[in-house]
């Protein structure tokens, strides 16, 4: 378990009270019985919400300071992000402030950093990862194809889907500027504004009320400075960027994972039937036991894999397949039993328990599914 010290401490105690009174789940419910929340309308997320996180800094926890961040680490992000996960908050923090960010700082130049982080960091500019464009997380088999178009390039494809894709003000797309589908050589990540001429946004649906977008790329135009790393190398790239998020997602998962814990514990305890507290029967006390004791190696695997990114481990590969794995089945476990536990009400859309479902199936398989994972750490370790 991470060892946090006092400022981390404050920020993780700050970020917990702010998302109970500010986002708490009856705010999600809200998207989903009136299609949106704040001056965002059907966008998915509270904008006002998300303009109080960014004065609060939590968008530019990890940027540098030279470009209005405060560089406080990945382990520190994670506290946040699990906190909002408790909730199931929804916010571009992840797509951001986490994943754009990470890409601007692993591969940018000084120009695209200058360009770009500032906004990240105050809330303004909202960033996203356009990877996948299917219904399974599969990088090399992109298919977007980018020409050499005089002194840039054309881009032309389809990408889905892109979470917080209609919201986002910036796109990090994934293109093929060589090779086939499949190949890992002949990948090239693009900056694009997601304003470009030729750039179509399609609102795709989410059964956990978020509002990923389709992006339709026809002959976009892109200046040769807004390519991010090298023409053509950024497999290993998008797999750094991909761990990142994948981390950012488990964290999220932790959170959500824990909250679920938390109220079916307390529903165990009070819920009389059959004249006693269910919870004093056995095989539910069994059960409670065992989510528990999943739930503690769940927190020891994020907890590892957020530290190992601010340690630059190189181990972190597997650390976060780990983590995104674990995290993704004792989600997918929890949030079931606490469907099954609370009976007849857990089935309704009035209680809670359908929501963390719903948002744990999602979680689930953004930035690579639990089967994906679990296979990459194995392979990762030599099995």
């Amino acid at each position: 378990m991470a060892v946090l010290n006092e400022e981390q401490t404050m920020l993780k105690d700050m970020a917990s009270q702010w998302v109970r009174d500010r986002l708490p789940v009856t705010a999600l419910r809200g998207l989903y019985d009136h299609g949106g929340g704040g001056r965002s309308g059907s966008d998915g997320y509270d904008a006002d919400a998300w303009a109080e996180m960014a004065q609060m800094g939590w968008c530019g926890i990890i940027v540098p300071e030279a470009h209005g961040g405060a560089d406080f680490g990945y382990l520190s992000l994670g506290l946040v992000i699990e906190e909002l996960g408790r909730t199931l908050a929804a916010s571009p923090l992840i797509s951001s402030a986490l994943v754009a960010a990470s890409a601007l700082r692993l591969a940018g130049t000084q120009e695209q950093q200058a360009r770009w982080l500032p906004g990240i960091a105050d809330g303004s500019l909202i960033g996203t990862l356009a990877l996948d464009e299917g219904p399974h997380h599969a990088p090399e088999r992109t298919a977007l194809a980018a020409t050499a178009s005089g002194d840039g390039w054309t881009l032309s494809g389809t990408k889905r889907p892109v979470q917080d894709g209609m919201i986002a003000n910036l796109a990090i797309v994934a293109a093929r500027t060589s090779g086939a589908p499949g190949d890992r050589d002949g990948l090239t990540l693009f900056l694009v504004p997601t304003d470009s001429a030729g750039l179509e946004r399609q609102v795709l649906d989410q059964v956990d009320a978020r509002r990923p977008a389709l992006y339709r790329f026809d002959s976009v135009n892109i200046a040769v400075n807004d390519v991010l790393g090298e023409v053509g190398k950024a497999a290993d790239l998008i797999d750094a960027i991909r761990d990142r998020a994948a981390i950012g997602m488990a964290a999220e998962m932790l959170g959500s994972a824990t909250q679920a814990f938390d109220i079916t514990l307390d529903y165990l305890k009070t819920r009389v039937q059959f004249g006693a507290i269910i919870g004093s029967f056995q095989a539910l006390q069994h059960r409670a036991a065992e989510l528990f004791g999943e739930l503690q190696l769940t927190r020891s695997a994020v907890e590892t894999a957020l530290a190992a990114i601010d340690a630059d481990d190189p181990a972190l590969p597997a650390l976060a397949s780990l983590a995104k794995a674990t995290a993704g089945e004792t989600l997918h476990r929890i949030s079931s039993q606490m469907v099954q536990l609370h009976g007849g009400i857990g089935m309704t859309h009035e209680h809670d328990a359908g929501l963390y479902l719903k948002r744990a199936r999602v979680a689930e398989q953004c930035h690579g599914s639990t089967a994906w994972h679990r296979e990459r750490w194995a392979r990762l370790n030599g099995y």
